[in-house]
């Protein structure tokens, strides 16, 4: 058995032809959707970037008892699966996430892996004695944020070294696939996963994919939107669109060259092809960019996935409307090479979708840490948030303490206390350490809690309202799904503290 496994980064659904956008062209998603089964109603499980790769690695939720992190010692991972029953795993990526502290122990669990410079803030390139102030003359005054979690400067000065078109980190990123491929493709048993930060703000295209799409901004680089309310007037905000649909067609060319890749040497014979991503962004819609600080509206949460497998080839074209999530990929993966599915799995093997579409569950869960636990069915989606943001009895439970880009704190580890074994931690105790929210510090990122805003339980019919706009109140159905929010999360063995917390919040 044979994988290639692409994984973008925040692909808007929504703009992509294969799910009804018009907004541009994007012909090789529509080629790839003509080989492969489109899923029409895959959603996110963990929140955001980190999270969502536990959820992949582990085909369970993560969100409900820790925030952003690395793999933890007790966790399954399927490429680390893969590699203990002799099947070659190999990693080549951009997502510089992974060589921080809360992204590690993800890339080493693979048998093999690249890692490509140069994305967002990655620390890379270094100018000590840089004329900083001619450089940050070119951006945008919101890109010159020196409070932001990320660091604008470091893009600024990465982005003077990327030149050429051949520079860009995704770029280079799916030339590593391709040579992977050139030197392995008549090997048996292996996974490569091809895996770009791209579409990922900042939104930085080639200038000829930039042409196509024309404004009246006449501004310096406007290119990164804050995770924040739309405040920009319409040249900034036509500007930033224009700068993430001209990345999306650099996704898409790439994507194209895979698919050329696997038309020149008949890969589609013996070698099976995923297209995911870890969750979408919101270009303006509701009136935010980004993620993490809204809602999970269905630009966020409602994400494409198409899956090709040379056994199911008869099926290619098809699409799938059953209920899936992200938690899916995992036994999705092990079940293709014949590998044995841990029992803390919640996630289901989508081969037997392939050949039918035939409903595998009910409900999906998403959610951030210590933000709302949200549900959909399919046609409704339900945000269920805890009452007070700011006073939570919340905990994480990690035996690796760090955040997204350093250690907790001394006096966060000083809460900590060792509490029972989940179901899911195989008989392994935890730390428990107590979310300082109340203090509302100022060095929370807004992967937390107090950074979220509008956070109001509501419920939403998709049917009649896809775009989200008009909450409804129906008895019967919140009453359906406050039984399925809780029968779920019981499944998922969450701490007493979050049930109770969701059972202040519900709807009636």
């Amino acid at each position: 058995m044979k994988t290639v496994f692409l994984l973008f980064d925040s692909l808007n659904r929504l703009m992509l032809e294969p799910y009804g956008s018009n907004y541009f062209e994007t012909p090789n998603f529509l080629r790839l959707a003509e080989k492969s089964v489109t899923f029409d109603t895959h959603y996110v499980g963990s929140m955001p970037c980190m999270p969502a790769r536990r959820d992949m690695h582990t085909g369970r939720h993560a969100f409900l008892h820790r925030s952003w992190g690395p793999l933890e010692p007790f966790d399954n991972s399927f490429p680390e699966l893969l590699k203990l029953q002799g099947i070659h795993s190999h990693l080549i990526s951009d997502h510089y996430h992974y060589w921080e502290d809360g992204g590690a122990t993800y890339h080493t669990r693979f048998s093999s892996y690249d890692f490509v410079r140069g994305q967002e803030s990655d620390p890379w390139r270094v100018m000590l004695s840089s004329p900083i102030e001619r450089i940050q003359e070119k951006y945008h005054k919101s890109q010159n944020d020196i409070g932001s979690n990320q660091n604008p400067y470091n893009y600024m000065i990465n982005r003077e070294f990327i030149t050429d078109e051949s520079d860009f980190p995704s770029v280079q990123c799916f030339k590593g696939g391709l040579e992977f491929l050139d030197i392995n493709r008549t090997a048996d048993n292996w996974f490569l996963q091809i895996e770009t930060f791209d579409p990922h703000e900042p939104f930085f295209a080639p200038d000829r994919l930039r042409a196509k799409f024309q404004t009246k901004y006449k501004g310096p680089i406007l290119d990164w939107p804050r995770y924040a309310r739309v405040t920009e007037n319409q040249d900034e905000i036509d500007e930033l669109r224009a700068n993430y649909m001209a990345l999306l067609c650099l996704c898409d060319e790439l994507l194209g060259e895979v698919l050329d890749y696997f038309d020149r040497f008949e890969l589609w014979r013996d070698t099976a092809l995923i297209v995911a991503t870890d969750h979408g962004f919101l270009l303006g819609e509701h009136d935010w960019w980004a993620k993490n600080r809204m809602p999970l509206f269905e630009e966020i949460s409602h994400i494409p996935l198409f899956i090709y497998h040379p056994e199911y080839s008869e099926y290619q074209g098809q699409r799938r409307q059953s209920l899936t999530q992200t938690i899916d990929l995992m036994p999705t993966i092990l079940d293709s090479y014949g590998v044995s599915v841990p029992k803390e799995v919640d996630g289901f093997s989508l081969l037997p979708l392939l050949r039918e579409d035939k409903p595998i569950r009910s409900s999906a869960m998403f959610g951030y840490w210590g933000g709302g636990v949200n549900l959909t069915d399919g046609r409704y989606t339900y945000f269920c948030y805890p009452k007070d943001m700011l006073s939570q009895d919340l905990y994480q439970y990690t035996l690796m303490p760090t955040h997204m880009t350093k250690p907790f704190t001394v006096d966060e580890l000083k809460t900590a206390v060792l509490v029972q074994p989940f179901k899911f931690t195989k008989d392994i105790p935890l730390l428990k350490i107590a979310h300082r929210s109340k203090e509302k510090s100022k060095t929370h990122s807004f992967h937390f809690p107090e950074k979220m805003e509008d956070t109001k339980t509501a419920l939403y019919d998709l049917s009649s309202d896809p775009g989200q706009k008009k909450p409804i109140k129906d008895v019967r159905v919140t009453d359906r799904l406050n039984s399925e929010l809780f029968r779920l999360m019981r499944s998922n063995d969450a701490p007493p503290e979050s049930i109770r917390r969701m059972e202040e919040s519900l709807l009636k």
